[in-house]
């Protein structure tokens, strides 16, 4: 696939992932760990599929920097100056803003692709063709582009995405959005579904780096006036300090909230690519290799009795024996183990929060 030498891959990597805990820890998340099984981290895979579509020169990883070192253990190809090391964790938002300032400093004609570094999709040449349709639309008008997914159930978990028809458009499966909602209840959800108009958020983005800016001003705006301050720093020395100083005074927002839901410039390419955000253990479960009681299982030393629709993940070398579980997720990592029906998957995030009260930051 022919690249555009103007388009950059900002991918974000700073996440904990803490509802993949306790595998998922604040010294080691989620996106650095071979989770399916490939012989590829969640972070590898997603660098391998973005340098299909971006010159590998312009795939940039936004990190927290206690995490930089590891992102170039894993992504040697990268040069140090591909890896932008976050001082905090501040959400989507001054996220992006870092990349995407740093990245207009020195060529005013970036295009960017925004990722996450978490994510699976299945079907590379499918995303390919959704970039090529999303670069596109980003290039014929001043829109600021996501990704839908065309859900296939009601999920809970995701937020949605409103979406009606172009007066003119160049392709069927660009849309233009109405509303977000996040992560609805079951009823809402079903609505929905049965109402064809709406899809997942897939939390990938496509837009003008002149496009985003103005957002930022227009919608964050004390946000574009720190990182535009920057302008005569970036890339060089004094950039760390600058960081420090920003970082520390900018607020924890995601980029959906701080400026897609309030845009009106906004708008949705439906895709189908084999997606999964892997947010959560039951998430993991559907894209793994079931038995013949519907057990997924990562370790080669789990001995399972009279166990059905379970999810299992063991350290190298431990031995575990399940006996009469039905739809439990059972992992142990590191010194920590959690047994938790996978009803209950979205109470884990309650749980870390727990435990860092009563036990403090060893077990997280």
């Amino acid at each position: 696939m022919k690249t555009d030498k103007n388009l950059y891959t900002l991918i974000m990597a700073g996440g904990i992932g803490s509802r993949f805990w306790p595998l998922s820890r604040t010294g080691f998340p989620k996106q650095f760990h071979d989770i399916l099984g490939t012989g590829r981290t969640l972070l590898q895979m997603t660098f391998d599929r973005v340098r299909q579509v971006c010159p590998p020169e312009n795939i940039l990883v936004v990190t927290n920097a206690r995490y930089a070192d590891l992102v170039l253990k894993q992504l040697p190809e990268l040069g140090p100056e591909q890896v932008l090391r976050e001082p905090y964790m501040r959400n989507t938002a001054p996220c992006i803003a870092y990349g995407t300032f740093k990245v207009l400093s020195k060529n005013p004609n970036a295009l960017f692709l925004v990722a996450p570094s978490d994510h699976l999709i299945l079907d590379q040449k499918e995303f390919n063709d959704i970039i090529s349709v999303a670069t596109k639309r980003a290039l014929d008008s001043d829109d600021l582009i996501t990704l839908g997914i065309q859900p296939s159930r009601p999920d809970t978990g995701y937020g949605y995405i409103q979406h009606t028809e172009l007066k003119t458009p160049s392709d069927a499966r660009v849309r233009k959005v109405k509303t977000f909602t996040e992560k609805p209840d079951i009823k809402l959800a079903e609505q929905f579904i049965e109402s064809g108009d709406f899809c997942w958020n897939a939390g990938i983005f496509l837009w003008k780096g002149s496009t985003i800016s103005r957002a930022f001003d227009k919608h964050l705006h004390d946000m574009y006036v720190a990182f535009s301050e920057g302008n005569a720093v970036y890339n060089t020395p004094e950039e760390a300090k600058f960081l420090e100083k920003t970082f520390a005074e900018c607020d924890s927002i995601s980029i959906d909230f701080g400026i897609l839901e309030k845009a009106a410039n906004v708008s949705v390419v439906l895709s189908d690519f084999g997606w999964s955000d892997l947010g959560t253990w039951g998430s993991l479960y559907a894209q793994m290799q079931h038995d013949k009681q519907g057990n997924a299982v990562v370790g080669e030393d789990a001995i399972l009795q009279n166990a059905s629709g379970n999810i299992i993940n063991l350290p190298k070398g431990k031995l575990g024996v399940v006996r009469g579980l039905k739809d439990y997720i059972v992992v142990e990592s590191d010194g920590v183990l959690l047994i938790c029906p996978k009803a209950d998957e979205q109470e884990i995030r309650n749980i870390v929060n727990d435990i860092r009260i009563t036990r403090g930051e060893k077990f997280v």
